[in-house]
């Protein structure tokens, strides 16, 4: 009798600590779901990492040497950096500073094609310098490189992308931990002087054009002193 209490006794235990096993993992799973936002988060480059803007992009102004950054991506609590590193020098090295303007490294990841919108395909991630006017804000920076998308006061699409939507809620999102790196592709300076292309020559042979008037004066003097001409002898046959 006495062994089988214990039987009873350890089964009891067993269960007992399945059943708190599995309420610990609904209950682990509950917390982990979540609704996300697919959008354009705005960051900023700070002590070697990438941190959330606490202010919008029109109220926030960059200091020379200042790096930003912007990702899209379905995100929820946690946010979804660039997956770039904001290297400041990688970016704006080869671009000499001007009197008057200040550089800022700007970062563009437009995410991973899992957190594309259907349909939509996303760029390589980009590093370009922008040199610009020292009170130029977050978006005055951004919309020195692309074309911006604006919808109620939010930023919807950069460069075009997404095509459409503006933060739209997704359900039960399911966010990597962590999000490989990527290596930026590092374009030309934007707003430099020093790297203004310059104006490419004319299709055109313009140099064929004065010679193509002095051939047209000409034939019109051929043409006037041959009538000249022709009436002068006209002119003595009647005679």
């Amino acid at each position: 009798m006495t062994a089988h209490r214990t039987v009873r006794l350890v089964f009891s235990l067993l269960a007992g600590l399945l059943l708190a096993g599995t309420v610990a993992t609904v209950t682990t799973s509950a917390a982990q779901a979540e609704d996300g936002y697919r959008f354009w988060g705005y960051y900023q480059w700070t002590n070697g990492a990438w941190t959330f803007s606490q202010k919008g992009a029109d109220a926030f102004v960059p200091a020379d040497g200042g790096v930003e950054g912007w990702r899209f991506a379905v995100g929820g609590a946690k946010p979804r950096v660039p997956r770039a590193a904001g290297d400041f020098d990688a970016i704006c090295g080869k671009t000499p500073a001007e009197t008057g303007k200040k550089r800022v490294a700007l970062v563009v990841d437009p995410g991973t094609p899992e957190d594309a919108v259907s349909g939509d395909t996303p760029a390589q991630p980009t590093g370009t310098c922008v040199v610009t006017d020292p009170k130029s804000n977050g978006a005055q920076v951004l919309a020195a490189v692309a074309p911006v998308r604006i919808e109620k006061g939010l930023t919807c699409g950069i460069a075009g992308y997404p095509s459409k939507g503006c933060g739209d809620q997704v359900k039960s999102i399911n966010v990597p931990a962590t999000d490989a790196p990527v290596t930026l592709q590092v374009g030309p300076a934007v707003g430099s002087t020093a790297v203004q292309p310059t104006p490419a020559a004319s299709s055109k042979d313009d140099s064929g054009a004065p010679w193509t008037g002095i051939i047209i004066a000409a034939v019109v003097v051929i043409l006037l002193g041959g009538g000249g001409f022709f009436l002068n002898r006209r002119r003595a046959a009647a005679k």
